[in-house]
């Protein structure tokens, strides 16, 4: 029975440091969400021309090289 005892206290001991905690508002979770997503639009765009950009030059050179895919 020792490990009911165990899981009890720990139990109590999780409710406690959950009480501790602070939760963000309705208002600062919208705003962070919203960041989050036009940050990865951003990032997602820039890696894209990253990639077209990557694409291009390496048809240049394999053109230049007559090096065929």
């Amino acid at each position: 029975m020792d490990w009911w005892n165990r899981l009890k206290v720990f139990l109590h001991e999780v409710v406690v440091e959950t009480k501790k905690v602070t939760w963000p508002t309705k208002q600062e979770v919208i705003n962070t969400t919203t960041v989050v997503i036009i940050a990865s639009f951003i990032f997602g765009i820039y890696l894209y021309l990253c990639d077209l950009a990557f694409y291009k030059l390496v048809n240049v050179v394999f053109s230049v090289f007559r090096v065929f895919t």
